[in-house]
């Protein structure tokens, strides 16, 4: 099954893309973010946190004078290494700080030079967990794609654990972890593990390795490597990918714009945040999922279409930008098309195509319909179905099972179950579908895929024209507006001093 598009439009939407992302590169080669720098210093061994819950990392960065900070944390952590002869993880226990001891006079190059083992070791980490999970990979192989992703989200990590260990035996090979509601506007990681979140468990670096190693239990008694995916996005982005590099997570939640759209922070952290937090996940292997879909729940589906598809070039390019191959790079969608619209399914079948053919080697997202449940859960099943025709037939990757209670509740493992179900039966008996049938030459398939794709091209030239922080807070985008010195955490970016450094950021450019 193919569609028949226009190559040079195709050519051109990507050329507009470089030409948006081109002033957003320049502003975030000048700039850090406080995530950014406290992401560094948990790399460099200061994890955990204080008797009062404030984490290391943001006590060391909130010590620094503006001008130290300028220069980099990492620079002020060495300087603080090569005077005391701590390491960073002795320094962090011991609450020592910049502003305790004199270190202003410590060589650069000294400084430099103390930190490099501590540097190649957590390198060599990240590299070892990136093969640990090739190995799995390799021995305990997942079945094909659409790859069927789950959700747990009971705000206690324990029973979390519970819930994906049963999703996984009722075939789940992707397990997310919903964040708690409001952890993305934190401007600190919770540390331990946690039992009490509201609408979902707080992403901590200790349940992270509380859900991998159940995980990794499960995946060997079913013959089956079961991902881990969690969400790095909000003030903590590159924070959460550290950690997620660390304790070898598979997925991670990362928009170029989700956060600035939806949860209001400011476009600036955001835009320096996605870049260094996408530099870590392609030393990694994380692939990514972008938030596409989201933008389906806030505006109608169908007007929405060039939008989503215009966001899915720009995150292409953003993270090519910071390295991901396109094997890395999940671009999102959903199946939000009113079910009451005549020849909706075929709407949904174009543009799930147009992704497919567009980002041949991304392992796109597909997100189920949610906007439009109503609490039938007989009808939701058959919506459910046919999403999980759509996916199957256009071969997505990535596919986030609907839930028949979805507009209810929070879904049973019954729920799950009869979910995953569905999509084994649908994705069974249709699975070379697509292969069998050819698309009618200017049929109602075809010419929508070209109107998304003619309409998202224009889309990319007035942003192009208009500039991309311009454009979102013009509105361009889900019909959201944000002003570039607004919304939260702008107070967190700051411009670089010429001796600025962070080591992470120069093993890691692509």
């Amino acid at each position: 099954m193919q569609l028949r598009i226009d190559p040079d439009r195709v050519a051109g939407a990507r050329r507009l893309a470089a030409t948006i992302v081109d002033p957003v590169e320049a502003f975030i080669e000048t700039h850090s973010t406080v995530a950014v720098e406290r992401a560094a210093l948990r790399l460099l061994g200061m994890n955990g946190a204080a008797e009062d819950g404030v984490p290391h990392a943001n006590r060391f960065v909130d010590d620094l004078p503006s001008e130290v900070l300028a220069q980099g944390a990492v620079r002020a952590l060495g300087a603080l290494v090569a005077e005391t002869g701590h390491s960073p993880a002795t320094l962090a226990e011991r609450g020592l700080l910049p502003s305790s001891i004199a270190c202003g006079a410590v060589p650069e190059a000294a400084a430099r030079a103390v930190l490099k083992p501590y540097v190649e070791e957590a390198l060599n980490r990240i590299d070892a967990r990136r093969a640990e999970r090739a190995a799995f990979l390799a021995r305990l192989p997942q079945l094909p794609p659409p790859l069927l992703y789950v959700i747990v989200a009971s705000g206690d990590i324990y029973e979390d654990r519970t819930a994906a260990v049963a999703a996984a035996e009722a075939g789940a090979q992707i397990i997310a972890v919903i964040r708690s509601t409001g952890q993305s506007l934190l401007d600190f990681v919770p540390e331990g593990a946690t039992t009490e979140g509201f609408g979902g468990t707080y992403a901590t670096q200790a349940n992270f390795a509380i859900m991998r190693e159940a995980l990794d239990t499960v995946s060997e008694r079913l013959g089956r490597y079961v991902m881990l995916t969690n969400y790095a996005s909000g003030l903590c982005m590159p924070e959460i990918a550290a950690l997620a590099a660390l304790e070898r997570l598979d997925m991670l939640l990362n928009d170029s714009m989700y956060g600035i759209l939806f949860r209001d922070i400011n476009m600036k952290r955001t835009f320096v945040d996605q870049h260094f937090s996408r530099m870590l996940n392609a030393r990694s292997g994380i692939v990514i999922n972008t938030g596409e879909d989201n933008y389906l729940t806030t505006a109608d589906a169908v007007e929405q279409a060039p939008a989503v598809l215009a966001s899915q070039f720009i995150n292409e390019e953003f993270a090519h930008r910071a390295g991901l191959p396109d094997a890395q790079i999940g671009l999102g969608d959903a199946y939000e098309i009113d079910p009451d619209l005549e020849d909706g399914f075929l709407y949904a079948v174009a543009q799930a195509q147009l992704a497919r053919q567009l980002f041949p080697d991304a392992p796109l997202k597909y997100m189920p319909p949610t906007k439009h449940m109503t609490g039938d859960i007989f009808k939701g099943h058959l919506i459910d179905a046919l999403f999980n025709l759509t996916s199957v037939m256009t071969k997505q990757t990535i596919h986030l099972c609907g839930m028949p209670t979805e507009a209810i509740h929070t879904p049973f493992l019954g729920d799950r179950a009869l979910s995953l179900e569905n999509a084994r039966y649908v994705m069974t008996t249709a699975r070379h579908f697509g292969d069998e049938i050819e698309l009618r030459p200017d049929g109602i398939v075809e010419r929508r895929a070209q109107e998304v794709l003619r309409g998202s091209h224009e889309l990319l030239e007035r942003v192009a024209k208009r500039g991309l922080m311009a454009s979102i807070e013009t509105g361009f985008f889900a019909d959201v507006r944000r002003s570039p010195d607004g919304g939260r955490g702008f107070d967190g970016v700051f411009e670089r001093d010429a001796r600025y450094w962070n080591p992470f950021e120069d093993a890691l450019s692509p």
